[in-house]
């Protein structure tokens, strides 16, 4: 959420990420900011104070939230997953740095059955750690804070006791289209160069115009940067745009299949260019959920999305970098709370603290490229930790089907 909540007006002085290879990333776009690629159960806030070299300076906001996969709707419901330790490390952390104020995001599944009793504790043990929170909590959509994606996130605000509680932000813009956000990029099969690299330096007359969205997401004007600091990019490079080698079956399939709708072998969503997209989520080229694809087809082309294209339906702009694989690069925005969303978030923060933020005049130069191109071993090393155990650079050990089987399934499905 650093991205969004800078843009709101904060600055973000330390990030706390264990995945070195999302660590990385982060440092690249986050260059000022002290990312610490750490376990949080095993770092305290003095830790987090001497990285940020803020001192006793106070910290205004805490931001955070733990993995979804104890609490997700769409995994194991277990309400005693050990991953669940988390959540009080986050409260452990908020109470070390003694922040003025605290955003918890989580999947909407804590809010219903069993784990709506975790909440509730969570509730009661910021409150007996001299925290209000804002009561009813909600749970928000991305769509309605100008995303073109429907993606729901509970969002629980605090406040330290005698301070104003922020209120939930309303929704205040239209939400944009598929077709907004898309349809002014370049098409990544028409450029060879995309199956060996990420990158390509384009003609200006490659893209077309741009939505109001799509200008937004080109920061084509300052407005675009809203009150985080601009970044010194160059727009005529398209990236994260490495495509994807689909079979001439895959092709024809994806394009017999109506916008709107599932393609019925992959379970992959096609995009309606006069609708939003699906929820994307983290996964690997092995997901079968309809709903939850990590890459949805293109309504335009026979294909699924870019990882630049992903990126634009969740909000974060052209200059943003992912790891320059397709599957950590779907990961990386799968997990992430889209910005938009997130700015609004932090703007109500703002408002409950009662300052003004001003524009930043100032640009920064975005970080060393080498660090998109980190696998997890180089990542680790570059972190100066133990590789982490069981973690895949690339894809799902699950084997994928061979067209053979792909074109047989179809057939006997009487397609």
């Amino acid at each position: 959420m650093s991205l969004g909540f800078e843009q709101a007006g904060f600055d973000v002085v330390a990030a706390v990420e264990v995945d070195p290879v999302h660590a990385a990333v982060h440092e690249f776009n986050f260059p000022t900011c002290a990312t610490l690629c750490r376990d949080i159960s095993k770092l305290s806030g003095a830790e987090i104070r001497a990285a940020a070299g803020i001192g006793r300076r106070k910290v205004d906001l805490v931001v955070g939230g733990a993995p979804c996969q104890g609490f997700s709707l769409i995994g194991h419901r277990v309400l005693d997953d050990p991953r669940n330790s988390l959540v009080l490390d986050f409260v452990r952390i908020v109470c070390e740095l003694d922040a003025n104020y605290f955003v918890f995001e989580n999947v909407k599944g804590l809010t219903v059955g069993k784990h709506k009793v975790f909440l509730e504790e969570l509730v009661s043990t910021f409150q007996h750690k001299g925290y209000d929170v804002r009561i009813p909590w909600q749970v928000l959509n991305a769509a309605d804070f100008g995303v073109p994606q429907s993606r729901e996130r509970l969002i629980l605000l605090g406040a330290k006791k005698g301070l104003r509680i922020p209120d939930y932000p309303l929704p205040a813009v239209a939400t944009p289209t598929c077709e907004d956000a898309l349809g002014d990029l370049p098409n990544a099969d028409d450029f060879p160069g995309l199956t060996e690299s990420d990158e390509i330096r384009l003609p200006a007359r490659a893209w077309k115009y741009p939505s109001s969205y799509g200008r937004e997401m080109r920061c084509q004007s300052n407005d675009a940067w809203h009150f985080g600091y601009i970044r010194e990019w160059d727009p005529s490079i398209l990236t994260s745009s490495m495509r994807t080698g689909h079979s001439d079956i895959s092709k024809r399939r994806f394009a017999a299949t109506e916008c709107g709708d599932v393609e019925p072998i992959s379970r992959f969503f096609k995009l309606s260019p006069g609708g939003i997209s699906n929820t994307l989520r983290a996964g690997t080229d092995a997901a079968r959920g309809a709903f939850t694809s990590p890459r949805p087809i293109h309504f335009r082309y026979p294909r699924c999305v870019t990882v630049r294209e992903m990126a634009r339906l969740h909000g974060f702009p052209d200059w943003f970098r992912f790891q320059e694989t397709k599957w950590h690069g779907a990961r990386q925005i799968g997990n992430a709370v889209p910005p938009p969303m997130a700015r609004a978030v932090g703007a109500a923060v703002i408002a409950a603290i009662g300052c003004v933020p001003e524009r930043v005049g100032k640009a920064i130069k975005l970080g060393d490229p080498s660090l998109l191109k980190m696998d997890v071993s180089a990542a680790s090393s570059y972190w100066g930790i133990q590789r982490p155990s069981g973690k895949r650079d690339r894809k799902s050990g699950a084997r994928k089907r061979s067209q053979a089987e792909t074109e047989a399934l179809r057939l006997s499905a009487g397609g």
